[in-house]
């Protein structure tokens, strides 16, 4: 292997992160790897300064930062930018995912999960432990840790863990393998679908190792302008149980038992939380 041979593609998105962007990019030049990476950072019409930072480390670093700069946004019109935009430019072997409003910690993240992903030729996807952070002051709220030790997790526990089971900058994923080909992924390309979509060769690879800082509704994030929309939430739940059925049905079954015990936990989730706005 070639230390100039890219074997990592970062995929980030970014859209109004002027507050976080340089976090999350700095994270990334600080990598320390026997092997060279590239970082897709695909700008989704930013109304703020977030393409103007983007730019200057674009200078700084030609190399290795190279994004697409939007001048219509893409999400607004339903686009797949993952598949439309960022995956048939992906050189990497592996592609780890940060969003522009999130930061990794360690310096060490890439090349460690390289190697265990290296170690373990059976599965296609590796998470790690990580920090749930203010997004204003970077103050620790609480830790996402589904283990307390390195392990293979079972593709049933990462299903029911419903999505938040790891966070989305943890993920390190095997390039070309067959997640986008599921029609269950193909209907939904949350986190969540790829969550599964890599575990359900060999299950997900886990990492002890804390390695990365997610913030908890930070400004203009998905997860925020959701908790402000219940129509949006509605929509999300239909998605989501939408997505489940067909992996039912990809599946045959196998993971049945998983899928209804989420399905049943979402309802529940979501008729409680309508009560609750009924009787503010």
């Amino acid at each position: 292997m070639s230390n100039n041979q890219i074997m990592v593609s970062i995929h980030c998105l970014a859209y109004n992160h002027e507050k976080y962007i340089s976090d999350a990019l700095d994270s990334f030049i600080m990598q320390k790897t026997s092997f060279a990476f590239e970082v897709l950072i695909h700008d989704d019409a930013s109304t703020d300064g977030t393409a103007e930072i983007i730019r200057e480390y674009e200078k700084k670093y030609p190399d290795i930062i190279k994004p697409i700069y939007q001048t219509e946004n893409q999400y607004s019109k339903h686009v797949s930018i993952f598949r439309t935009y960022q995956l048939p430019r992906m050189k990497g072997k592996y592609y780890a995912v940060c969003e522009g409003d999130d930061y990794w910690t360690d310096p060490y993240k890439l090349q460690k999960q390289y190697d265990a992903m290296e170690n373990h030729p059976e599965v296609d996807i590796c998470s790690h432990k990580a920090l749930l952070v203010d997004s204003s002051d970077k103050s620790i709220i609480s830790v996402s840790a589904p283990a307390q030790e390195n392990c293979i997790i079972p593709v049933e526990r990462v299903i029911e863990g419903g999505g938040g089971f790891v966070m989305t900058n943890s993920l390190f994923v095997r390039n070309r393998f067959d997640a986008e080909n599921y029609p269950f992924r193909l209907n939904n390309t949350y986190d969540y679908s790829l969550q599964i979509a890599g575990s359900l060769r060999g299950g997900m690879l886990y990492l002890s190792d804390c390695m990365s800082a997610y913030r908890v509704l930070s400004q203009n994030s998905w997860v925020k302008t959701q908790a402000k929309d219940p129509k949006l939430r509605k929509q999300h739940m239909k998605k989501v149980q939408l997505m489940l059925n067909q992996l039912n049905i990809d599946t045959n079954n196998k993971y049945k038992k998983s899928i209804n015990k989420v399905l049943r936990r979402n309802k529940y989730l979501y008729y409680a939380r309508c009560i609750k706005n009924i009787l503010r």
